[in-house]
């Protein structure tokens, strides 16, 4: 078999394994703090392109959905806090896995008001994390549904 046929052979029993699942499941802090003049929105940047996103991460073992968005954000962006238990909802990003294949994911979004940044993290060296207004942080987000989450988000 060719190296070509073997490609193609891989991408078709990819794209029938993605087909047939439902889409694979991340967690996202929504992190926040009320600041003197409103709410504020930490972001962090992608490892891979820069952009300026959410802290997300796939299910971990013996933690809540809830559970694992927070500590997502703790190991992207040195966040404590209290996260909430319930998800104002979720968006759809592009996964781009290993192999270049894309992956449609759907990501539930947990709010987490934070109380402390810490300046020692696992990921401090990989990304920048920054405070924005609510607003101006929507208008940096990249995916639609997660732009009208931050835009219409009330603690």
């Amino acid at each position: 078999m060719s190296a070509m046929t073997q490609r193609l052979n891989t991408a078709a029993d990819y794209l029938s394994l993605m087909m047939s699942r439902p889409a694979p499941l991340q967690y996202a802090a929504l992190c926040f703090r009320r600041g003197t003049e409103g709410l504020e929105v930490l972001l962090v940047t992608s490892r891979g392109t820069g952009r300026w996103i959410l802290p997300k991460g796939w299910a971990i073992k013996n933690l809540s959905d809830s559970g694992t968005a927070a500590r997502e954000a703790l190991e992207e962006a040195g966040v404590v806090g209290q996260v909430r238990s319930k998800s104002i909802g979720t968006y759809q990003v592009r996964k781009w896995m290993h192999g270049g294949l894309p992956v449609q994911c759907t990501v539930q979004v947990y709010p987490l008001e934070v109380e402390q940044l810490r300046d020692e993290y696992p990921e401090r060296n990989q990304r920048q994390r920054r405070w924005f207004s609510q607003a101006e942080a929507a208008s940096l987000i990249g995916e639609p549904e997660l732009k009208a989450l931050i835009s219409v988000f009330y603690p």
